[in-house]
């Protein structure tokens, strides 16, 4: 799989990662064994970068990721987690003392000394331009609990106030065909900066996968039914703040342009990777046969200028008015 730097970290990562979201139950019910079926097959197909979180499943994603790292030493994994979540939203409760106590119930979790990369999980804004924040963030590398930190956000602004800290290392961002304003200046930005891009969301939420149709009913434990209204967190992590029918519209026009032998999914992926600036995608997967073909899309060649224009209109025409100028 075609390796790049992840920004400020200076680790060479496979281009497809895994987002374990899913293997936290978010997503309805998965088993401990089929967790780890996912992530030996993510292993199996080149994957080198995981991202997890302290509160997908409360813990349990980070606890069978870490059962992985100790069954597969040899595979190198750069393992990615977020913090800030545990606690109300409250620019208040983001100090070093929690987060002193928040990465230390990580690494017990993933059963590391240090954590290669701890992201604040969407903070309140005002988090992003709080300096005694970042301090706390350089001290814990100092206190070798972590290796580097950076930031998941919501919107654009947030990435761009963020990118502008020495000490931030990568930037989380949700980039796909249904939500491309990153493109404009946050990606950019990040480059020059040489901080590294995390593609997060990037079949929004299954739509560009093309096997949905106005029809599909999802399960009451799956926040594509309990948060398509954004009750439960940002709506915009849902379908990428795409409303359903229209969304399943959009992926059927962009049918046309899956070549023989690939999916939807490995064109919606192969487009994001088209962006050099990204360092890595991070697709979820429930099971063996989706991590390998997430897996897969590494192997397409580049999209044709015809193909990205297509995918550009369909975006312009259908998605553009919900969700441009939202995040």
């Amino acid at each position: 799989m075609e390796q790049r730097i992840l920004g400020r970290t200076g680790r060479k990562v496979g281009v497809v990662g895994l987002g374990a979201w899913q293997l936290g139950g978010d997503w309805g019910e998965v088993t401990e064994a089929e967790a780890l079926a996912v992530l030996n097959a993510a292993v199996d197909a080149g994957v080198t970068f995981i991202d997890s979180a302290d509160v997908y499943g409360d813990g349990r994603s980070e606890r069978v990721i870490g059962r992985l790292l100790r069954q597969r030493p040899e595979a190198d994994i750069m393992v990615a987690t977020k913090m800030g979540r545990r606690a109300p939203l409250e620019p208040s409760h983001y100090t070093l003392d929690n987060f002193r106590a928040w990465t230390d119930r990580s690494r017990e979790n993933l059963g590391v000394d240090r954590l290669d990369l701890v992201q604040l999980h969407c903070p309140p804004t005002p988090v992003y331009g709080n300096d005694a924040v970042y301090d706390a963030l350089d001290t814990l590398v100092a206190e070798e609990r972590i290796a580097a930190y950076g930031v998941s956000v919501e919107t654009c602004a947030e990435a761009m106030t963020a990118i502008e800290r020495p000490g931030v290392a990568t930037v989380q961002i949700i980039l796909n065909a249904f939500r491309r304003k990153p493109l404009e200046e946050v990606l950019p930005a990040a480059a020059r900066a040489g901080v590294g891009i995390i593609a997060r969301v990037p079949l929004a939420s299954g739509l560009l996968s093309g096997k949905y149709d106005a029809s599909t009913q999802f399960g009451d434990d799956d926040h594509r039914t309990y948060n398509r209204d954004g009750s439960a967190f940002d709506v915009g992590e849902t379908f990428a703040g795409v409303d359903f029918a229209t969304g399943v519209e959009a992926a059927a026009r962009l049918e046309p342009l899956v070549p023989p032998k690939a999916s939807l999914a490995q064109v919606a992926l192969r487009w994001i990777l088209d962006q050099r600036e990204v360092s890595v995608v991070i697709p979820g997967a429930r099971n063996p046969v989706q991590v390998w073909s997430n897996a897969g899309a590494a192997e397409l060649p580049r999209l044709t200028a015809g193909a990205h224009d297509e995918i550009r209109a369909v975006y312009d025409e259908l998605i553009r008015p919900q969700v441009h100028d939202r995040w």
